[in-house]
């Protein structure tokens, strides 16, 4: 095992106190809390101003309110498997990214890894933008001057607030998600309460057709999919005794009403008002007295969604090797988020270029999911714990640290997704025969499809390792 997976003699976990566990296996005598603390975890996180803007482009596509509105609710239900996920933790006491060695091999899983990184890191980027976006705007309401000053200022708290949950670690992160959410959640609900009521649910002369149905759904989807590298690194200390029925329920109804609920606020929106800016549009229609405590919601909602971002980098950067404890490793993802940050602020075509890249990036994380699912399913979610920190010396090294079947099935799925996706940056071959449909989303169901149909006979339930290729290492 590596140096950094080790944490021997490491203090609890404890709120505001620096969290001493990495990606090492959380022993049984420090496993604590319950499911019913994922529902604050996914609720509070997913009460952000992203989903008021999904729901938005949802009705830009040319959907009705009424099928925007089941596009979102579609998409909060993927939080179900998101949750579920989570299993997966409670089984091994570590992190998504290195029980997904299990699937790809050890190194095999070092690409996705890699580029989870940096979707992690360009997403923080992105929320650091609008939040401090809407604090400068919140100091301009209160006459607190302006510029580029008030920019950096407005950057600075927060980074400082997303950087210092993060940087305390698992429990603190658990606090301040509650905490936040209480604040939110009220917040939100007045939105609500103040832009439903004038939505126009009368259908558009023009049916969407089958690019806009697929652009929605992708927009919709991609947010809680993009959660699927996270989930084990939130119910890894939870004890072993946790049922799964309660971990998916909790955590899922947690992602599920929040993001349902900002994003029918933004389809809402969207038919009263023009929601290209949408921190603006969606000001418009709220009363003056209201407007900073829009603003609020805005910083608040980026920063809560942060905050498990740039904690799930730390432990990601670990699975990469960085030799460092997770609190030291926090601190590469904090200083470029900040400079990425810096650049989306003051270069005003950075964040189109940014958006435009991570939503590429799907192409890889559909059917990395797809494979990632399916191998749980076929495991039944039973690893062999030590296997997976063992690196060459472990059964999960298959051929030279490649698992050909997870690999196969993975390059299916982006076969599939690259040749159905339609971006800024790339439009697929079969997207014109498809009726300007966007089935990027649907790689991960060839992927998964691909891997049982090749593992099925070599990945066994009860968490055995499929059968070693003749003069590999065995398992010690």
């Amino acid at each position: 095992m590596a140096p950094q997976e080790r944490a021997a003699g490491v203090g609890r976990d404890e709120v505001f106190q620096v969290e001493g566990h990495g990606i090492d296996p959380i022993p049984d005598t420090e496993r604590h809390g319950s499911a019913k603390d994922l529902f604050w975890l996914w609720f509070g996180s997913n009460l952000t101003f992203t989903y008021v803007i999904n729901g938005a482009l949802a009705v830009a596509f040319g959907l009705s309110f009424w099928q925007a509105t089941a596009v979102v609710v579609i998409g909060g239900l993927l939080f179900f498997a998101i949750s579920a996920a989570g299993l997966s933790g409670v089984r091994t006491g570590t992190a998504t990214l290195v029980i997904s060695r299990a699937a790809f091999g050890v190194r095999g899983n070092w690409p996705a890894g890699l580029l989870n990184w940096v979707v992690s890191i360009g997403y923080t980027i992105v929320n650091t933008v609008v939040g401090t976006l809407a604090l400068e705007a919140f100091f301009a309401d209160l006459g607190w001057g302006g510029g580029a000053v008030a920019r950096a200022v407005a950057l600075a708290v927060t980074l400082t607030l997303t950087f210092a949950v993060a940087l305390w670690g698992h429990a603190t992160v658990q606090f301040a998600e509650r905490w936040m959410a209480y604040a939110l959640a009220l917040g939100f609900a007045a939105l609500l309460v103040f832009v439903l009521p004038g939505a126009d649910t009368a259908a558009p002369a023009t049916g969407p057709g089958a690019s806009g149905w697929s652009l929605a759904f992708v927009v919709m989807l991609a947010g809680p999919f993009s959660y699927l590298p996270m989930p084990a690194d939130y119910t890894r200390y939870l004890p072993r005794a946790t049922s799964l029925k309660a971990l998916t329920w909790s955590g899922a109804l947690g992602g599920f009403l929040s993001s349902v609920a900002l994003g029918v606020a933004g389809v809402a929106a969207a038919t009263q008002t023009d929601m290209a800016d949408a921190v603006a549009g969606a000001e418009g229609l709220l009363p003056g007295w209201f407007q900073p405590l829009f603003l609020a919601l805005v910083l608040g909602g980026s920063v809560t969604n942060s905050i498990i971002t740039l904690y799930s980098s730390s432990l990601n950067l670990q699975v990469l090797g960085i030799p460092w404890s997770r609190a030291r490793a926090i601190v590469i993802s904090a200083a470029v988020t900040a400079l990425g940050s810096l650049g989306a602020l003051f270069l005003t075509d950075f964040t189109t270029s940014l958006l435009s890249f991570l939503s590429l990036l799907i192409i890889v994380f559909a059917p990395w999911g797809g494979v990632f699912l399916a191998d749980m399913v076929l495991r039944r979610c039973a690893y062999d714990s030590e296997a997976l920190h063992a690196g060459a010396r472990g059964a999960y090294w298959y051929r030279a640290g490649w698992h050909p079947a997870g690999m196969a099935a993975l390059l299916a799925g982006m076969l599939f997704a690259a040749l159905t996706c339609d971006s800024e940056l790339w439009t697929g071959p079969l997207v014109a025969p498809l009726g300007g449909a966007d089935l990027t989303l649907l790689g991960a169901v060839v992927s998964a499809l691909v891997y049982l149909l090749l593992a099925r006979h070599t990945v066994a339930p009860n968490g055995v390792a499929p059968s070693r290729p003749e003069g590999s290492p065995a398992h010690p």
